[in-house]
């Protein structure tokens, strides 16, 4: 970015970041798409009454996330090396301890939200039951979208893409196997779901504490991912 003309450079950061908002909203649209196909109206309706909602959620976390982006991004810069290992620390607890709340505010709460919402009285039991197993898995969920945002903070947002198709890919076959083969139903699409985001989540926390950074010119640091720094020098 500091050198030479910005227009592609930009385009190749910011497009793999779209792609993947897209990606994300899409394992709700496949869930809609297994249920309506192999499962019924109802269940159709009852996937469908949550789009709004993790629709919301997803833009929400994206938007959160944004900001340990620009921490790491300005630690990076200031070539704080200290700063950089304290400051991914720190967003990756707070994904996880955020993801921990929001699993049992939602798991607690999701009547509440789907009443709120106006929804079917008649297919309102399998909408909650679908986005109490979505809730589940939201320390995942928030851990994919905060490790993605550190990787994002050095320009890599490919990575983060990738895994989320390979997470999609397998929400989809999953939701197939446990909908079409199980006859599981709602409650199918959302284990499928919250499986794809434990893959995602895992495989990305996997590269952040593999991640290797610019090593400092007073010691022989180079990780800044989890890894702590082999010396006292670093700044």
């Amino acid at each position: 970015m500091l050198n030479g003309p910005l227009g592609r450079k930009i385009l190749r950061f910011a497009i793999p970041i779209a792609l993947s908002s897209i990606f994300q909203q899409m394992f709700n649209l496949a869930d809609v798409a297994v249920v309506g196909q192999f499962a019924g109206d109802k269940a159709l309706a009852a996937v469908g009454a949550n789009t709004f909602v993790i629709n919301m959620l997803i833009n929400l976390f994206v938007g959160i996330s944004v900001g340990a982006n620009v921490v790491v991004a300005n630690s990076i810069g200031a070539r704080s090396y200290r700063s950089v290992t304290r400051s991914v620390h720190t967003s990756v607890m707070v994904a996880f301890f955020s993801g921990i709340f929001l699993s049992f505010v939602g798991i607690f709460f999701a009547r509440p939200i789907l009443e709120l919402i106006s929804t079917p009285e008649d297919v309102l039991d399998m909408a909650v039951l679908y986005l109490q197993i979505y809730f589940a898995g939201m320390p995942f969920v928030m851990i994919y979208n905060f490790v993605s945002a550190i990787l994002r903070s050095k320009g890599d947002t490919k990575r983060p893409l990738y895994v989320l198709m390979v997470a999609g890919a397998v929400n989809v076959a999953l939701n197939l196997i446990l909908v079409a083969g199980f006859g599981m139903g709602v409650s199918g699409v959302a284990i499928a779901t919250v499986i794809a985001n434990v893959i995602s989540g895992i495989i990305l926390f996997y590269m952040l504490l593999h991640e290797v950074g610019p090593s400092c010119s007073t010691c022989s640091c180079t990780r800044w991912g989890l890894s702590s720094w082999n010396s006292g020098n670093c700044a």
